[in-house]
């Protein structure tokens, strides 16, 4: 078995991402994320506590602004038209997950770094979580065919536009599919990001096959995969670890469009100083 990890080169990014907010202090500029968060969750705070530590780690500021579902309207407004916040995250789900469309959308596109809103300029962070990972451990997967089970919009719809924009023989399924097994043994390399625990088994991998786990969910109060833990006796995979695969990149991924989304706010301002 052969494991691929993102914790190193989570680290290695966390280390330029210093660098970079270093740069943009120095010129003036303090890189602000406004996470807006309506549930309270204990895996939602999890993660929200993740992404305060990661902006600390590296200099910039993270403001975590608890609310009611009702009053996100007019605080998206106010943080979409704020020249201090860079970036915006609207931490799903929410209380209501019937009202999630009208509300991502409601996120500035210039400002939307989790990419959730139809108009975002940037990627969804777990697909380029999942992608650097793939390219850090020199997975190829043109002239592969990639399985990805789970059409979130989070992950699988938007990886499965990426892919295919990159010539990629990719295939994407629902979860509930009845023959999973038939599709996920045609697969030279499988992406599943179901939050369902434990939908694939030892017995549904082909032989060599390259296995990513992107999916997160809460078991007996435990993160868990979609793994079945059984997956791990087979000797002849390529796969992500339990803990530290795709995960830590994640964070490191919003960060980026985050920096991003700063420098060029910074810089947009700065043209049109000059243009008057």
């Amino acid at each position: 078995m052969k494991l691929i990890g993102g914790l190193e080169l989570a680290e290695s990014i966390k280390r330029r991402h210093a660098r970079e907010v270093r740069e943009l202090r120095n010129s003036g500029v303090v890189p602000k994320l406004a996470i807006v968060q309506i549930k309270d969750d204990p895996v939602i705070n999890t993660y929200v506590r993740l992404k305060q530590q990661y902006g600390k780690d590296i200099g910039a500021e993270v403001e975590v602004h608890k609310i009611g579902q009702n009053e996100a309207r007019e605080l998206l407004n106010k943080l979409s038209n704020s020249a201090k916040v860079h970036g915006i995250i609207v931490q799903l789900p929410l209380v209501d997950p019937a009202q999630t469309e009208e509300i991502v959308n409601l996120v500035n596109p210039d400002k939307d770094v989790d990419a959730l809103g139809q108009n975002s300029k940037f990627e969804p962070a777990t697909p380029m979580a999942i992608l650097w990972l793939l390219a850090e451990h020199d997975i190829e997967l043109q002239g592969k065919h990639v399985l990805l089970i789970g059409r979130g919009k989070l992950v699988g719809m938007p990886l499965e536009r990426i892919l295919r924009s990159s010539g990629i023989d990719v295939q994407t399924i629902g979860r509930d599919i009845t023959d999973l097994p038939l599709h996920a043994l045609a697969a030279d390399v499988i992406i599943t990001a179901t939050g369902s625990p434990a939908i694939l088994y030892p017995d549904m991998i082909k032989q060599g096959a390259v296995v990513v786990d992107a999916g997160v969910a809460s078991e007996s109060g435990k993160k868990v995969g979609d793994l079945a833990p059984e997956v791990y006796e087979r000797d002849d995979l390529t796969i992500t670890p339990p803990k530290g695969g795709a995960g830590p990149l994640t964070v490191c991924a919003l960060f980026e469009n985050l920096i991003k989304a700063a420098a060029e706010q910074t810089s947009s301002v700065g043209r049109q100083g000059s243009a008057s």
